[in-house]
């Protein structure tokens, strides 16, 4: 099979390659060549056939043939996207004198709706909202708040961890907004009266957790405060924020390292017809813990737990917004979907506040 031989074939493949007037036809001609059942893949079988010399002289002819077709096919492709692309952009066209189509009103996020409206009902309790780093010291997040070095939270399959420093120590992404409570402590003197709203970090995912959420905490301490006052101050917010005026709350004895004695707080809910329902009703649903500060959290913040005591709680942001709100998936909050807050979103104007309930 000599080189002139190939001409006729050569000159019809390529005719039909620069004849072709949109991709799909010139894909056809593709497959037609060099497709498994193609021409030029039928002669490249026919090889084995031939003398060794034949056979070398035959296969460089069509491989250059070959080389030659798919040099042609990926011009021609590039000619026809421009050309695809220049009949999309007239049609496409906008005339940019016409007026400016009024675009649809923004949304608050239910995230930046609850903390607004935790800030409202807390600070018409007298609290005041404190902030820190996102990165913290294992003492902060840790070590001041009577975490043990042995305790489940300090393991790399639940908290995120930083690179090794020069010193051998590490920094984490705070996995609460507890070490904003210790930096208050040791900034202030007291009486101390705080929330602290914030991102958190934990290495978790799925419907009901994230890497990245929100907590709340509170912290107060003074010479005076106690646990009935704890339990007042957490019973009238989860009555303001659900804004059910007779709902039950409940306070179980429970653990955490930083507070002595300990609580789990449960409100009222009733699960009739496969639904929930916040408010009176034959079930509890558990929102939040809290405790009065232990007093080893007193010491390393340099307070005098013979003089002073006091009480925190904390809970997940997502967590009360999808029980109030009824949001049933917590990974929604995170996938920018326009259509879902247009849904879940609220109006800028709405206000919320403790003795009047969320104005719409």
């Amino acid at each position: 099979m000599k080189e002139q031989e190939l001409d006729p074939l050569r000159r019809e493949i390529l005719g039909a390659v620069e004849t072709a007037e949109s991709r799909e036809a010139l894909e056809e001609v593709r497959i037609s060549a060099l497709g498994r059942k193609g021409r030029l893949t039928a002669l490249m079988k026919t090889l084995g056939t031939l003398e060794a010399e034949a056979r070398r002289a035959a296969g460089a002819a069509l491989n250059r043939l070959k080389a030659d077709v798919e040099a042609a096919i990926a011009v021609a492709s590039e000619r026809l996207h421009h050309k695809d692309m220049e009949e999309r952009l007239s049609q496409e066209r906008v005339d940019v004198t016409l007026p400016v189509e009024i675009g649809g009103e923004g949304r608050v996020h239910p995230i930046s709706q609850t903390i607004d409206e935790l800030t409202a009902i807390f600070g018409e309790m007298g609290f005041k909202v404190a902030e820190g780093p996102h990165i913290e010291d294992d003492f902060y997040n840790f070590t001041a708040l009577n975490i043990p070095p042995e305790h489940p939270a300090r393991q790399e399959q639940d908290t995120f961890y930083l690179s090794e420093q020069a010193d051998g120590t590490r920094k984490v992404l705070r996995t609460h907004t507890s070490p904003v409570q210790i930096r208050t402590m040791l900034a202030e003197k007291p009486p101390v009266r705080i929330i602290v709203p914030g991102r958190t970090f934990r290495s978790d995912h799925d419907a009901t957790h994230s890497p990245m959420f929100h907590q709340v905490e509170g912290l107060v301490i003074d010479r005076t405060s106690h646990m009935g006052q704890l339990k007042g101050c957490l019973i009238e917010f989860c009555r303001a924020f659900f804004e059910v005026e007779d709902l039950p709350v409940r306070f179980r004895p429970s653990y955490f390292p930083f507070t002595e004695p300990s609580a789990e707080v449960d409100i009222g809910c009733s699960r009739e017809g496969g639904g929930l329902k916040i408010g009176p009703g034959g079930d509890w649903l558990e929102i939040l813990g809290c405790g009065m500060v232990h007093p080893k959290v007193l010491e390393v913040c340099n307070v005098d737990p013979a003089e002073y005591q006091g009480f925190a709680f904390g809970m997940g942001i997502e967590r009360i917004a999808m029980l109030k709100y009824g949001i049933p998936d917590l990974r929604s909050f995170y996938d920018s979907d326009l259509r879902w807050l247009r849904h879940y979103g609220f109006l800028p104007l709405e206000v919320p506040s403790m003795v009047t309930g969320l104005q719409r």
